[in-house]
């Protein structure tokens, strides 16, 4: 069986769970109880950002977890409204504050918001930040090959990760390959791609799922995983917290994968990140 399991080694020498725990739609007041459950199952990744709002609670939960600062890879994002090299560092130190941590794992610019044209200095905020250890890994969530080409060409450095809409019903099979190519983790948000319809119930993952003993979820989490990306999915249950992080003693076969991947259907569910709205 192919190990899925091990931490993904980023272009930046940094280590990084395979796995981790999104908090997307999280509110403060639960994100302690659920992290701390998240991290109570075995998760190591915790992802929040400045514009979810529940920084203060995912930073209580790890800290008030019992688990070392340094076995956690803490992961949290810049807003639209911080760009630029002088709001991105206030912006930063604010984040580390609420998170009740000194430093970050990775960092990453939320939206390229390419209308404001301040994603590069950016990103050479988040390259400093890093240089002065105030964050180990610096990347990019929904940004387009030409939005990282410029990142490129401004730095000189690759992003050690993009956190893109990824799923089933929207699998981007080329980026993820241009990605691999220049040594940029894929990440996928929105794993189970519920927003519009619901993959869950479709044949191809409930097939799949009859034939393992496993639930549609845990399917389309290791489908993720046996095409080679991060997976964040989210939930406030602790129970389905712990059957999402119970895919590791399985694998689809080539089969499952190619009609989970024929469920292709090139539209986005999430907002274009080369238009304006963001």
């Amino acid at each position: 069986m192919t190990d899925r399991s091990e931490p993904v080694k980023l272009n930046d020498g940094q280590v990084m769970p395979r796995i981790g725990y999104g908090t997307y739609k999280v509110g403060d007041d639960e994100a302690q109880e659920a992290v701390e459950a998240a991290l109570a199952t075995g998760y190591r990744l915790v992802d929040t950002a400045e514009m979810y709002g529940n920084e203060v609670g995912v930073g209580r939960a790890v800290n008030g977890s019992g688990v070392p600062r340094e076995e956690v890879f803490l992961t949290t994002k810049v807003w639209n409204d911080h760009h630029g090299a002088d709001a991105a560092r206030a912006a930063l130190e604010a984040s580390l504050e609420r998170l009740g941590t000194d430093y970050l794992d990775l960092y990453l610019i939320h939206w390229p918001s390419p209308k404001q044209g301040l994603y590069v200095e950016t990103f050479e905020a988040l390259l400093k930040a890093r240089d002065e250890g105030l964050i180990r890994s610096a990347g990019v969530s929904n940004f387009l090959p030409e939005h990282l080409e410029k990142v490129h060409e401004g730095t000189g450095v690759w992003p050690a990760v993009n956190q893109v809409e990824l799923h089933p019903y929207f699998n981007q099979p080329a980026l993820r390959a241009w990605q691999a190519e220049r040594g940029i983790a894929t990440e996928s948000w929105g794993p189970l791609g519920q927003r519009t319809g619901s993959v869950l119930g479709e044949e191809a993952v409930t097939a799949a799922a009859a034939a393992h003993g496993r639930s549609p979820g845990q399917v389309v989490i290791r489908w993720h995983l046996q095409n080679g990306c991060i997976v964040i999915p989210k939930s406030s249950k602790a129970s389905r917290i712990a059957e999402n992080f119970d895919v590791f003693d399985f694998e689809l076969t080539e089969g499952e994968m190619a009609a989970i991947d024929a469920l292709e259907s090139g539209e986005r569910q999430g907002i274009d990140p080369g238009g304006s709205e963001r």
